[in-house]
């Protein structure tokens, strides 16, 4: 039994409380271990502190295939400190005696199948894990993860790109729960300078399709794009890429740059 239960915040509530608040999510992405645990834990406090509404904790790959040059090397430095998945849920653990908001882990399926599917989930459950999304997990060898994640009382989270056609959409969403994870962009994470036309349209597209919350991520850099996603229907932006560049370029005293910029994005949804 998960003994966060109590004082864990799920996803539908917590969409439910920015919904009343005229306001969108903000969801910022963190590489568990990014540069070392105490720092990365540090980095979680004041992210939260600065509004986060739910976070996304990457746990560390040797090959992360959707990922570009700066999680890439937020992935390596997490590594090179010694973080591995239990380390990992020891992570979220953690994090858990000071928010109550929603996490979900973005990780590759390598890591889950390793562990052992239903350990994995598990591991999540009891360490107070709302969503786990792989990211390179085929929608058609889904149907153990989603069992596992189900029988745990985690949220099982899809990725959906520009290139999903509708058919392959409506199955995703028949998978799909806690939000749907929305790619911008084709390629691999990164900041952008400009948010593409059509990712508005994507977001419009999608909406089109489900009730389920839906969070845009990918190239979600600056404030006016999380500004323009909500706008546009989105009911959450995910920022990565721009976080971990700060952390990068502050690595000896990131702790109030970290803070100032969620803060900057959290405004952005309102």
């Amino acid at each position: 039994m998960n003994e966060n239960n109590s004082v864990t915040e799920s996803y539908d509530d917590m969409f439910k409380r920015v919904k009343e608040k005229g306001e969108g999510a903000f969801i910022p992405f963190i590489v568990a271990g990014d540069p070392d645990f105490e720092t990365s834990l540090r980095m979680v406090k004041m992210m939260v502190d600065g509004g986060a509404d739910a976070l996304e904790i990457g746990f560390p790959f040797s090959d992360p295939l959707a990922d570009g040059p700066t999680v890439q090397t937020a992935n390596i430095r997490a590594l090179n400190s010694g973080m591995n998945t239990d380390i990992g849920f020891e992570f979220v653990r953690r994090i858990r005696k000071f928010t109550k908001i929603p996490i979900g882990l973005l990780v590759y399926y390598n890591l889950i199948f390793k562990m052992g599917v239903n350990e994995f989930y598990r591991k999540a459950h009891i360490s107070g894990v709302n969503g786990v999304l792989a990211a390179d997990m085929p929608l058609e060898e889904a149907d153990v993860a989603v069992e596992a994640a189900r029988s745990n009382g985690v949220n099982e989270i899809f990725l959906a790109a520009p290139t999903t056609s509708n058919e392959r959409l409506e199955k995703i969403i028949g998978l799909c729960s806690g939000f749907l994870y929305v790619v911008s962009v084709m390629g691999v994470t990164g900041a952008r300078s400009k948010l593409k036309i059509s990712t508005i349209e994507l977001v419009e597209r999608m909406r089109n399709h489900t009730q389920l919350p839906i969070c845009v991520g990918f190239g979600i850099s600056k404030p006016e794009h999380v500004s323009e996603v909500i706008a546009a229907g989105a009911d959450g932006a995910i920022v990565g890429s721009a976080l971990i560049d700060v952390i990068t370029d502050n690595l000896m005293n990131p702790e109030f740059k970290v803070r100032e910029c969620c803060q900057i994005m959290k405004n952005a949804t309102q």
